[in-house]
């Protein structure tokens, strides 16, 4: 288990809830209102961080309405995890190739390019919806084509924080980026769920496809340095095996991919089979669904506001070290109840601890990454992330058929318990970075 001391050099098998909760009460006093929005004093930053968010109440939408549109159509808690696995396979296929891409031509028409091609599939997926003629198999191919897109967009979306920001606001940008990548998490589902329930789900498809018009508009108006023409480029594959070797060179670098692989295939993928916890396990409809991803947004609102309001502090290993041991004990609460509060309780602490996880990873490997090969090092990042929550939706949707979905979520939670240890045990100096 993923606990740590009082000081930086205890024997990394040494583990007590005292020196847990005295680290992480340590690190809340170091909290500043003042410096939460550290980041937004950057024009560039500041457009970007408004578009993005505008546009994420539409992703959230449409993700919790498409996974209960899946549930209706077919009844099926294993078809979740299909369509789970769906999202995330072209990032397994290109994600690497796409941090390739991000490093060679400018992020900003990268991610251009690709917003307009997901809001291209938002219409197609609000029009066959409006008309009747959706079915299950049109899920699995949007699902594929927004996957792909997403690929080629999140590393450049990674990466191209500090050039927006610099390095000195770079940890406070990405606490703000999961700030309003999770206050939509929040919003989203929830207004989601109520008009699913009252309208149906294609306008949940329609307005995120209006949604993304924010963003490409922030993008357009964003005026960053041209970058230099640069020496001669390698070959794509050399590249490629230029920034595997680096990620995987680097201990720390390596430890992170870990806990961010654990927490994706036992955590995140949680929420695939939130549809069918909503009807088989609570007995609730299409708003209950909405509530349940909501609070666990609430919850990982909550850990990057928390986060950014940190400023420039000295303590994001121990901080990770406390998400990556407590994240597994959420789970499996959540696993055991019944009563709605508590299952939105204890969603809010999975929401808090993952935060956790992802957000420190993120930003402590963006500060130890060489600039030249950043693309191509959150590409990693980013597969890590993105890829392995497929394979987790895929496993527990077939377990949770096979066994029933609160088995399924009892042995997530034991899986993540088993990975967070293993990685806090073999690489002991992540409780000591910075």
């Amino acid at each position: 288990m993923a606990f740590f001391k009082k000081n930086n050099v205890s024997p990394p098998n040494a583990v007590g809830p005292v020196a847990l909760g005295e680290a992480a009460l340590g690190g809340l006093r170091g909290i500043r209102l003042r410096n939460t929005f550290q980041a937004l004093r950057h024009r560039n930053y500041r457009l970007y961080f408004w578009g993005q968010i505008v546009s994420l109440f539409g992703t959230w939408m449409q993700i919790t309405a498409q996974g209960f549109l899946a549930f209706e159509l077919t009844r099926s808690t294993a078809f979740l995890g299909v369509l789970g696995f769906a999202t995330g396979a072209p990032t397994m296929l290109f994600m690497l190739y796409g941090g390739v891409v991000a490093d060679r031509m400018d992020k900003r028409k990268l991610m251009l390019l690709t917003q307009v091609i997901m809001t291209l599939l938002a219409v197609l997926t609000a029009v066959l919806t409006f008309t009747g003629a959706v079915r299950p198999w049109h899920l699995i191919l949007l699902a594929l084509g927004f996957g792909s897109a997403n690929a080629f967009d999140a590393p450049a979306r990674h990466s191209i924080i500090v050039e927006l920001v610099g390095r000195a606001d770079l940890t406070n940008a990405i606490a703000l980026n999961a700030s309003m990548f999770n206050g939509a998490a929040v919003v989203g589902p929830a207004l989601a769920g109520v008009l699913y329930a009252l309208a149906g789900p294609g306008w949940c498809f329609a307005l995120n496809s209006l949604s993304f018009l924010a963003v490409i508009a922030a993008l357009l108006a964003i005026k960053l340095r041209k970058r230099g023409a640069g020496s001669a480029r390698a070959s794509a594959w050399t590249e490629l095996k230029e920034g595997l070797s680096y990620a995987f060179g680097q201990p720390v670098i390596r430890g992170l991919l870990g806990l961010i692989m654990g927490a994706s295939l036992f955590g995140s993928s949680l929420a695939a089979i939130f549809p069918a916890w909503a009807v088989k396990v609570l007995g609730r409809d299409a708003a209950a669904n909405g509530l349940l991803h909501a609070a666990r947004g609430f919850g990982a609102l909550l850990s990057a506001l928390v986060i950014a309001s940190l400023g420039h502090f000295q303590f994001r290993g121990r901080l990770l070290a406390l998400g990556s041991g407590i994240f597994p004990f959420f789970i499996l609460f959540f696993a055991l109840v019944r009563w709605m509060p508590l299952s939105l309780f204890s969603l809010v602490g999975a929401g808090f601890s993952v935060v956790l996880i992802f957000n420190l990873a993120n930003a402590l490997i963006q500060s130890l990454v060489d600039d030249r090969l950043r693309g191509r090092v959150m590409s990693i990042y980013s597969l890590t992330f993105f890829g392995f929550m497929p394979l987790g939706a895929l496993w527990l949707g077939e377990t949770a058929e096979k066994l029933g979905e609160p088995w399924a979520v009892i042995l997530a939670a034991g899986g993540l318990l088993l990975v967070s240890s293993a990685v806090m045990i073999i690489t002991p100096s992540l409780r000591k970075q910075k």
